[in-house]
């Protein structure tokens, strides 16, 4: 199969490198040949983190260039907008419509942006936004918008229900697998 490209972007501490994990994890039970490359940048201050995940038959490189991402998921407005430039034509984005302040904005250098979800419309990309951490409230926990946005995702992918099940069961601790279990659910059954 020619090979795919997923970027999963977001802010330090919202669980992209579980995201990566989960997804890495699915896409290897199924025999494909999967590169995952992370970039923290000031991730525990709350910087932006991207992960790219590609897959295939044969992937030589773990690195998205821009206009090459199948998929990107985006776990906060602002790092959506930032990483547009990477989605295909053709591609699709998957995002939260959370709001999280960068440094800027929380030392009143700067204001968080207006409309930004109105420019990522008007970009003309396939977008599906969505109110993830509502929904991860509703699993049990805020901490659950990663597995939400996965499950939004995998309703995109060649991939079981099961697979993605196990991926689960390997990738989170027990004592949080059934909250994330329901977390995905909700995100898989999501009608944008």
């Amino acid at each position: 199969m020619a090979v795919k490209s997923i970027m999963i972007v977001g802010v330090g501490g919202q669980g992209t490198l579980l995201a990566s994990r989960l997804l890495g994890s699915a896409l290897l039970s199924k025999g494909y040949d999967v590169k995952v490359s992370e970039v923290h940048g000031m991730s525990q201050r709350g910087g932006s983190v991207v992960t790219y995940v590609k897959y295939g038959d044969q992937v030589c490189s773990p690195t998205v260039e821009k206009g090459e991402a199948d998929y990107i998921l985006a776990f906060e407005q602002l790092e959506a907008a930032r990483w547009l430039p990477y989605l295909k034509p053709d591609g699709k984005l998957i995002v939260n419509i959370q709001q999280i302040d960068p440094m800027p904005v929380v030392i009143g250098a700067a204001e968080y942006p207006q409309g930004v979800l109105d420019a990522l419309k008007a970009s003309g990309a396939n977008i599906t936004a969505l109110d993830a951490l509502s929904m991860a409230m509703d699993a049990g926990s805020s901490k659950a918008v990663n597995v939400v946005l996965m499950g939004v995702l995998a309703q995109h992918m060649d991939l079981s229900r099961d697979v993605w099940d196990r991926a689960l069961e390997e990738t989170v601790p027990p004592k949080f697998l059934e909250m994330n279990k329901l977390a995905f659910s909700l995100g898989y059954d999501y009608c944008a």
